[in-house]
């Protein structure tokens, strides 16, 4: 039976032979097979390799955009139990990112929230990544053809790609992922909303105070004074 079973597991391979009347107990068997030095050897669980990061030379060249849910514990007096949403996007050269409170989640939230975030980056914007979230696209809807959302077509209508990374990695999108722990951390951990205005305010603050601060991965430069460096460089 174990060489027919050589990888079955303690109680996969009792249950084998109670089928073919064993009568032992399972610590029975499990002494005789450590006696006999007939214990299971398990194959080596595939490991995750990553893909070689693809590294950005120029600011715009590809920026991450996700949704941050505002924990409920934050949200206080009037605010309490409704729902508000942060949007995020974040430049993978610069980390120079752009922060939006909205009250709902939506394609048209997203688009609305593009628009802005083209003014607001002080450079062209070549290339957006996202999730496949319903606010950015129809592609996990049940559709043969599913039509674009607002937000896609917004997207082809100003010249940007869009790309989607794989369903259910958010590791994909992990500079905007990493950057929204860091707001629990920094930001949401010790601040409480009374309303959305006061929401909408606190945040821009949290995110003048994100740009203008030194980052490892910038040489300890903020990513505003990255970028100042970059186009004063490159002009």
């Amino acid at each position: 039976m174990r060489r027919r079973n050589p990888n079955a597991g303690l109680v996969v391979f009792w249950v084998k032979l109670r089928q073919r009347g064993y009568t032992r107990s399972i610590t029975g068997l499990y002494r005789v097979l450590r006696r006999q030095g007939e214990m299971a050897v398990k194959p080596p669980n595939p490991k995750y390799v990553p893909k070689p990061y693809e590294q950005m030379d120029h600011p715009g060249q590809r920026v991450q955009i996700d949704v941050k849910f505002v924990p409920d514990s934050c949200l206080v007096g009037e605010a309490k139990g409704k729902k508000f949403y942060q949007y995020t996007a974040i430049d993978e050269y610069s980390r120079f990112r752009y922060l939006e409170a909205f009250e709902e989640h939506s394609t048209y939230s997203s688009t609305e929230f593009l628009e802005h975030l083209i003014k607001a980056f002080p450079f062209k914007i070549e290339c957006v990544q996202t999730d496949n979230g319903a606010e950015f696209t129809k592609r996990l809807l049940q559709q043969a053809r599913p039509t674009p959302t607002l937000f896609e077509a917004r997207l082809e209508q100003r010249g940007i790609k869009h790309k989607l990374i794989r369903p259910y990695t958010p590791r994909h999108n992990g500079k905007v992922e990493r950057s929204h722990r860091k707001d629990n951390e920094y930001f949401y951990a010790a601040h409480k909303f009374y309303s959305f205005n006061d929401f909408k305010k606190q945040l821009a603050v949290h995110s003048y105070r994100y740009n203008n601060f030194p980052m490892r991965p910038l040489g300890w430069f903020s990513p505003r004074e990255f970028l100042h460096n970059f186009f004063v460089t490159h002009h």
